[in-house]
C-alpha cells in the first residue's frame, strides 16, 4: 500500500515507480546535475538508483519521492533518506532536480513539505542533509531550511572517498542529545 505524501502549493509529491525511469534518464544522466556524484549515471546505473528506491519504501518506510509540477511534469526528486555517518543511521533529507527547474524554488517547496512530515508525522527529532563541501546551491538550500553546519565526514561513493558536511535541522523545541 502506497503512502499519501504532501502536496505543496506547486508540487504533488508521489513515491517513484519503474514507469519513471525514463523521466528519471535525463535528470540523472545530466552531467550538470549530477556533478557533485562526479558522473552522470549509465542507463543501468539509473535503474539500479530506482530499483534501491522502490527497496527503501519497504525496509525504511521512505526514500526519494517524484517532484510533479501542476502540469504532470517530473521536476525531480527529494525525499527522507537513511543516511549513515560513520556507521550511525540518522533521518536525512536530499534533492535532486532537473535544471529547467533550478532557481524556481522547487526544491525548497518540497524540502519544507517533507521536513514538517519527517517532524510532525514521523515524530523525528532532527533531520541531516549531506552535501558535497563545493555543491554550493544545496548547501544555500539547506541554510534557508534553516539548517546549519554542524560536521562533515568522508563517504566512499564508487570506491572514491568524498567529504561530505553535514547540515542539521531540529525540531522546534526538542533538545537532541548525542
Amino acid at each position: 500500500m502506497k503512502k499519501e505524501w504532501p502536496v505543496t502549493a506547486r508540487l504533488r509529491l508521489r513515491q517513484l515507480e519503474m514507469a519513471d525511469a525514463p523521466k528519471l534518464q535525463p535528470i540523472l544522466q545530466d552531467i550538470e546535475v549530477m556533478y557533485a556524484w562526479e558522473h552522470a549515471f549509465s542507463e543501468r546505473e539509473v535503474t539500479e538508483w530506482l530499483l534501491e528506491n522502490l527497496r527503501r519504501y519497504e525496509t525504511d518506510g521512505y526514500s526519494y519521492l517524484a517532484a510533479e509540477t501542476e502540469g504532470g511534469a517530473l521536476a525531480g526528486v527529494t525525499g527522507l533518506l537513511t543516511e549513515h555517518v560513520n556507521g550511525k543511521p540518522m533521518l536525512g533529507i536530499g534533492w535532486i532536480f532537473d535544471k529547467r527547474f533550478w532557481g524556481q524554488g522547487y526544491a525548497r517547496e518540497g524540502a519544507e513539505a517533507l521536513l514538517q512530515y519527517a517532524f510532525q508525522v514521523l515524530g523525528a527529532g532532527r533531520v541531516i542533509a549531506e552535501i558535497r563541501p563545493e555543491n554550493l546551491p544545496s548547501r544555500r538550500l539547506a541554510e534557508r531550511l534553516g539548517m546549519r553546519q554542524t560536521g562533515s565526514f568522508c563517504k566512499i561513493y564508487c570506491g572514491k572517498p568524498m567529504e561530505h558536511l553535514i547540515y542539521e535541522l531540529t525540531r522546534p523545541g526538542h533538545v537532541f542529545c548525542g
